[in-house]
């Protein structure tokens, strides 16, 4: 089934933060961009593929199915974005680093 990823205002800031991170890092704005643009097409792709991706481990924490899209730069995986899923929407509600604290309710 198709469907529309949605990324709200603070998902999308979570990911520039994220990326201008890479940047200071490794100096180079083609490797953060590099990233951003990744994590963004895999977020894309939740539009087909949403429900091959497992329950987050704080699930049961919501009144909803959190699931979990795991990224990272070349084979190692270092963030995850959460998500639900809604009829004909896949709605992605957080980014956090694989080291981040469970996200609670409260933090949305």
């Amino acid at each position: 089934m198709t469907r529309v990823a949605e990324l709200g205002a603070e998902v999308e800031e979570q990911l520039v933060e994220i990326a201008s991170w890479y940047q200071r890092q490794s100096g180079s704005e083609e490797v953060a961009q590099r990233w951003y643009d990744g994590f963004v097409e895999a977020i894309q792709a939740l539009e087909v593929e949403a429900e091959r991706h497992l329950l987050a481990t704080e699930s049961d924490d919501f009144p909803f199915e959190l699931r979990a899209l795991f990224y990272g730069s070349g084979r190692r995986k270092t963030h995850r974005a959460l998500f639900r899923i809604l009829d004909d929407v896949v709605e992605v509600l957080a980014v956090r680093h694989l080291a981040q604290q469970a996200l609670r309710p409260d933090d949305l």
